[in-house]
Order: structure tokens, then C-alpha cells, then sequence
């Protein structure tokens, strides 16, 4: 697994999930949050891949 998301967005996808999360509580918008938050903490968007795209400068 390679790291395809800038620094930058990273730290949006974070934000953004942990914002999520706290809105929808155990609701639909909380898969959102988690679906964010894991692919900031770990760096690699699926989407991403299968898209051929990168964020990360080279």
C-alpha cells in the first residue's frame, strides 16, 4: 500500500470525519465520518486507486 493523499489532505479527511462522526452519532453520516477518518490516519483512498489519482506530490 502506497501513500496517495497529500499531508494536506490528510488532515481534511480528519477533520472531516471526526466532524461527521460527532453530527450523526450512529447514524448515516458516521459511515461517512469513519470512511474518512480511516483513509486520513492511514494515508490510502481505495477511490483513489482505482481512479489512477494522487494527491501526494512525487
Amino acid at each position: 500500500m502506497t501513500i496517495d493523499e497529500s499531508r494536506d489532505d490528510r488532515i481534511m479527511r480528519v477533520i472531516l470525519g471526526i466532524v461527521l462522526i460527532g453530527l450523526g452519532g450512529f447514524g448515516f453520516l458516521s459511515i461517512f465520518g469513519l470512511i474518512a477518518l480511516g483513509t486520513g490516519i492511514v494515508g490510502f483512498c481505495p477511490l483513489y486507486k482505482v481512479l489512477g489519482k494522487s494527491t501526494c506530490p512525487q
